[in-house]
């Protein structure tokens, strides 16, 4: 073993977690520039590197970079590249920025979807309110509205309801009081509304009277307090939440202006995988067919069930030219060796490679690619479980948001409480779990183990992924985050498996 690749083995082993993208940027962009010239003696360290972490439990094929040469002539059964032609591995936030141009690249779509059909889809123009809301002066609470000076007569067996009585042309006179209840219209000249727990009742008398200070315009939702018609409400771009639905429903809407979403394919690739039953006899389960439709359904997208394909040039052929999707993800077949028919397949289709590997540690030998100008993208990813949650997020993600005109994710930093190893060369994502600050500590994230390219058991645990820039970061550094999808739902977790 040279002392590189002990080097790198050492990384490997070592690694805990985190880091910060924008930390990343500069550094990235300007390690490619430097590393230009000698990025061919790197690969076959990348490759040592990439094959680190649990061997046992590898999706095949994918622990290599590819090194096909995209224009090479397709055949159905190719035989392994012996002339490696590697096109330039392209720096982790420079490949995310070329995912999200290419999601942004076409005019969106517009339907409009009834609001039971609406949620989770994204508005394609900003809601406007068709009405004032409230649409009339209302009662914020159950109790008396009243007019003028008190004390106040009143009408036994008389009240206003919300929904019935209280038209426009009603008046209340000077001195005079109605029950209300909450939503009820006031009747015009109203002076307030007094909570039922604040009257005095003189049956007796017939005289309503009040336990404190009347205050003009107490507890009355006036016209328009919470928009006037023409306003807008929310912005183009929003995700319809159900909250989002009930606003629109009150704003007077029956259907929504959305984009449609995504449309998605997926493809698993190799003949070691099982769809059921205990990994034998060197076969090993499919943890991707599993994860990758809910994980893009998270994401936006409108996700067909798994196709598996096994290691057939022939049929991935054929899935990609008969697919109607906006988006085809693969799984695994991406690096050179002999059953990764990826690239001759995409070749010979004539498919324009926009991303062909990331500087990254896990998933590497990721790449995105264009069937056409205006055609539908593929991101291919590798078939080691956490390299392929690295592609999703790389590449995915940010093409994703684009084609369902979701707005980018929001990068932010946080603190890392311990040294965090890092690739000698890449960017490194690690799964990290957010973590409420103690005794007037500040919050922060913890790095979590089973990192390993080919372990789920460090991202099962983690609600997000830290951007870990080459060399590593020290304690007490602020590193950029990646959320995961479902993060919002569990906040500043504990992680179970530090």
């Amino acid at each position: 073993m040279t002392g590189d690749d002990a080097e790198e083995l050492a990384v490997e082993q070592a690694l805990a977690l985190v880091g910060g993208r924008n930390q990343t940027r500069g550094r990235a962009d300007d390690q490619a520039r430097d590393r230009a010239d000698d990025q061919a003696r790197h690969r076959a360290d990348d490759r040592t590197g990439d094959r680190m972490g649990d061997q046992t439990g590898n999706q095949a094929g994918d622990q290599m970079p590819h090194n096909q040469n995209p224009g090479a002539p397709a055949d159905p059964h190719p035989a392994p590249c012996t002339t490696p032609s590697p096109s330039p591995a392209l720096p982790w936030d420079r490949a995310r920025a070329v995912a999200a141009r290419a999601g942004r690249g076409g005019p969106l779509a517009v339907v409009r979807l009834p609001l039971d059909r609406a949620l989770g889809h994204v508005l394609a123009e900003p809601l406007a309110a068709l009405t004032d809301l409230p649409s009339f002066d209302t009662s914020a609470m159950d109790g008396w509205a009243v007019a003028g000076p008190g004390p106040w007569t009143y009408e036994e067996g008389v009240s206003l309801l919300a929904g019935v009585g209280g038209s426009p042309a009603a008046r209340l006179p000077d001195g005079t009081a109605v029950r209300i209840a909450t939503g009820a219209r006031t009747p015009a000249d109203t002076t307030a509304v007094i909570r039922s727990e604040h009257a005095h009742v003189d049956e007796a008398r017939g005289l309503l009277s009040t336990r404190r200070p009347v205050v003009t315009g107490q507890d009355i939702r006036p016209r328009g307090q919470e928009c006037r018609s023409g306003d807008e409400l929310v912005p183009a771009g929003t995700v319809v939440t159900p909250a989002v639905l009930g606003l629109a429903a009150a704003a007077g809407y029956d259907a929504l202006p959305a984009v449609p979403r995504p449309r998605v394919d997926v493809l698993v690739l190799g003949d070691e995988l099982l769809a059921g039953g205990l990994p034998h006899d060197g076969l090993i389960r499919d943890a991707l067919g599993p994860m990758l439709g809910p994980w893009l359904r998270a994401l936006g997208a409108e996700v067909s069930g798994p196709r598996r394909l096994g290691d057939d040039a022939e049929a991935l052929r054929e899935a990609l030219t008969s697919s109607d999707a906006d988006l085809i993800v693969t799984t695994g077949g991406t690096a050179s060796g002999p059953v990764d028919h990826v690239h001759p397949v995409l070749a010979a289709l004539g498919a324009e490679l926009l991303v062909d590997g990331v500087t990254v540690r896990p998933g590497h030998p990721m790449l995105l690619a264009r069937f056409a100008p205006d055609g539908p993208h593929l991101v291919g990813l590798p078939g080691n479980p956490l390299a392929a949650v690295s592609g999703l997020l790389t590449l995915a993600e940010p093409l994703l948001a684009g084609l369902a005109g979701r707005p980018a994710q929001d990068a932010y930093r946080a603190l890392v409480h311990a040294d965090v190893p890092g690739h000698p060369h890449d960017t490194r994502l690690v799964p990290v779990v957010h973590r409420a600050g103690r005794a007037g500590g500040r919050d922060h994230v913890a790095p979590l183990r089973y990192n390993g390219p080919a372990m789920l058991r460090g991202i099962a645990g983690a609600d997000g992924l830290a951007v870990v820039p080459a060399g590593g970061v020290r304690s007490g550094t602020e590193v950029e985050i990646l959320d995961l999808p479902w993060a919002p739902a569990t906040p500043w977790t504990e992680g179970c498996f530090t």
